[in-house]
């Protein structure tokens, strides 16, 4: 039935010319009838063709069909098959029946069905042609919108176009109208007013504006040039008239320019227009400011340097005033402890004192001396405060000048700094000469060296601040103050080189006073040199210190005895060291070089001096313990005599003799503390070499000895010993 009714839909007859459902089924058997014959042409042809197989193939053919179900099934049975194909034929015709039957029953169905069919067809070609339809409108309307884009493109770039030249023309008509406002306060204000200087700037606009339409030919322009012109020239009329007020201002006696400087600032502008539209105008008052501020600070300087060297010491060091020169003038010392201090002084030349206070931040930086002041008070102070106080006044207007320059003729760079030459280049000129002046007949070294450490110390300040003007003075002073400095540390070496110990005047095992003046004076540089240590500064202090050793050397010939030699030695040593520990680093050159002879010369004084009472046993023990080192003790074994003599010598008299020796000790060095430190180091000294005596009696060579029984215990000792141990 399902193959019958596929067979109708897909190769029918044309409906259209069937009358009814009768004829539409016959002519569906028609064309089965057909299609059967045309099978069996097909059966016969494949008759004739399998006719030409060869045999093999035939078999092949005959094996597969022999594997049918059906065939089996029918072989199984016995059947013959030419009875069985018939009745298959048979099944086959009634199957065919049955099947025309169905399709004439249902003849009513398919030709609805084929109407059906043809009215969908119809339906579909309709809707087609539809979406033709909306197909070329919606290809219509994409052009359409396109075209439509393009005119918005168009005309956003006609309303930017429009939106720019309104924006021109709208600044151009805003910067061509000149308002009443304006020229009211251009020509009434005062130009204090916060009103004029808004309208400085405006008419400044104004005047740039019409500036660049001239360059371009613009005729509006000539409508405003007019009054523009005019209003320019009252600006700058009535700003000159007002900034040269405040620089006659300066002029005033017991003025304080910084006040006038600040109110200027206030108004910088105004340089600026009249440097804008007004150069000559500018110029003029930029000389007349650089003429006014150059006389006023040379002659506060100068004035005040001078009141300055009033109020410094009377008497200052000169060129006898040297290290290694004789100290003739014992009452000028003794002077100085009851009355004002004096430079010329030759302790005070050479020690820093309070002097080194003038480089510590507070005062450094702190105020300036008042001379009227000063001499009021009687008061009187040595060159570096009088040179720290004129350059830090000098730092101090240096450095504000230099800002307001800057700020105000707005200038930098090697313009600010030519501009600032051009105002204190006087001054620093005088400056220069003042020192050169100075400097050429000073020998007071300290000074010199302070005043050499002020300016590093002001250098750094300007650089810190970032004010490079006073730049080239500071090289300046330090090229005339080092050459200074090295020359009189160099006549300082050549003096105690030169020095005859013998002028001298009477020998003393006491401090010298040339080591003392060393000593204070190496301090004083030393620790003013740690901040900025300089190599040639260290170089110099070396000769010295080498020509000061040699110095001590050669007066501690002069000694007649070595016991005299070496408590000078002592004494010089121990003084310069404890001088310098108080303000050099303990690390320092100087320091240990004097510890190393302090420690030598101490060694050897207290063997000079534990020999006189108990040399004898020194003597014994030192030769025992190098024979007892070659093995040659025995040849002391018949020195029976001289061990009971050195035995009963040192148990009778070893406490009187340490008592005179601590005595002794304590006389001859100035300082208690190094007295008590060279009798630890002799009653140390003394119980090793007992204890070395004990140890050498105790050899099998001395052990029959029956003085042996009368050595002092060691322990015993050394508990007597630490009674005559001094305590200061």
């Amino acid at each position: 039935m399902a193959e019958g009714t596929a067979t109708a839909a897909g190769a029918g007859p044309d409906v259209n010319t069937a009358g009814n459902p009768t004829e539409v089924a016959m002519a569906y058997l028609q064309d089965e009838k057909t299609e059967a014959d045309i099978a069996n042409l097909n059966l016969g042809e494949l008759d004739i063709t399998t006719d030409e197989f060869i045999l093999d193939e035939v078999d092949i053919h005959i094996q597969a069909n022999l594997e049918d179900d059906l065939v089996k099934e029918a072989l199984k049975t016995g059947v013959d098959l030419r009875q069985y194909s018939k009745q298959v034929e048979a099944e086959l015709q009634r199957i065919e029946q049955a099947s025309i039957k169905d399709y004439i029953k249902e003849s009513q169905n398919i030709a609805l069905l084929h109407n059906q069919i043809t009215a969908c067809d119809s339906i579909l070609e309709r809707m087609e042609g539809m979406l033709s339809g909306f197909q070329s409108d919606l290809s219509s309307i994409s052009s359409e919108i396109q075209t439509l884009q393009q005119q918005s493109v168009s005309m956003n770039v006609r309303l930017k176009n429009r939106q720019a030249v309104r924006s021109h023309l709208s600044q151009l008509v805003d910067e061509l109208v000149v308002p009443g406002a304006m020229i009211s306060t251009i020509l009434d204000s005062p130009v204090t007013e916060q009103e004029f200087l808004e309208q400085l700037h405006e008419l400044n606009t104004k005047i740039n504006f019409a500036k660049e339409l001239s360059f371009r030919e613009t005729l509006a322009c000539s409508d405003i040039q007019d009054i523009v012109d005019r209003l320019k020239l009252k600006a700058v009329s009535k700003i000159r008239e007002f900034i040269l007020q405040k620089i006659y201002s300066f002029r005033k006696p017991m003025t304080n320019y910084q006040i006038p400087q600040n109110t200027l600032l206030k108004y910088r502008f105004f340089y600026q227009f009249l440097l804008a539209n007004e150069r000559t105008v500018a110029k003029e008052i930029r000389d007349e400011y650089v003429d006014t501020m150059s006389k006023i600070y040379y002659s506060y300087f100068k004035s005040y340097s001078g009141r300055l060297l009033k109020v410094q010491y009377e008497e200052v060091a000169d060129k006898d005033d040297l290290m290694g020169v004789e100290d003739t003038a014992k009452k000028d010392i003794l002077h100085s402890f009851f009355s004002k201090p004096s430079l010329k002084s030759r302790n005070t030349i050479f020690t820093l004192g309070q002097r080194g206070a003038i480089l510590s931040p507070a005062e450094l930086e702190g105020p300036i001396l008042v001379p009227h002041t000063a001499q009021r008070g009687d008061s009187r102070y040595p060159y570096e405060t009088l040179f720290r106080s004129q350059h830090y006044a000098l730092l101090d207007n240096g450095c504000r000048e230099y800002l307001f320059l800057s700020d105000f003729f707005m200038v930098a760079g090697n313009s600010a700094l030519d501009l600032f030459n051009s105002i204190m280049g006087k001054t620093l000129s005088m400056f220069l000469k003042s020192m050169s002046t100075y400097v050429s007949d000073c020998y007071d070294s300290i000074a010199v060296f302070l005043c050499i450490h002020i300016i590093l110390r002001f250098r750094a300040i300007t650089a810190k601040r970032n004010i490079p003007a006073l730049d080239k003075y500071w090289e300046a002073v330090l090229e005339l103050l080092w050459p200074r400095f090295e020359l009189i540390l160099e006549m300082n070496i050549s003096s105690i080189r030169n020095t005859d110990p013998q002028k001298l005047g009477v020998l003393d095992t006491r401090p010298h006073y040339i080591t003392r003046r060393y000593a204070e004076f190496s301090s004083a540089i030393v620790s003013i040199n740690q901040t900025f240590p300089n190599e040639r500064t260290n170089a110099l202090l070396g000769q010295l210190q080498i020509e000061v050793e040699n110095f001590v050397l050669k007066m501690a010939a002069e000694f007649p005895s070595r016991r005299d030699q070496l408590i000078f030695l002592i004494n010089n040593y121990d003084m310069m060291l404890s001088v310098l520990m108080e303000r050099a680093a303990d690390d320092s050159k100087e320091v240990e070089g004097f510890q190393q002879l302090l420690l030598a010369r101490t060694q050897e004084f207290i063997e000079e001096i534990l020999s006189p009472p108990f040399g004898g046993m020194i003597a014994f023990v030192k030769e025992a313990e190098a024979l007892m080192e070659k093995g040659q003790l025995d040849r002391l074994k018949n020195d029976e005599a001289r061990i009971t003599q050195l035995v009963r010598g040192f148990s009778s008299t070893w406490k009187q003799s340490v008592e005179a020796m601590s005595q002794d000790v304590m006389r001859s060095f100035t300082n208690f503390k190094n007295g008590t430190s060279i009798i630890q180091g002799a009653l140390t000294q003394l119980i090793q070499y007992y204890h070395g005596f004990h140890k050498v009696l105790n050899q099998p060579t001395f052990r029959s000895l029956a003085v042996r029984s009368e050595l002092i215990n060691l322990h015993h000792l050394m508990v007597e010993v630490k009674k005559h141990k001094p305590n200061f």
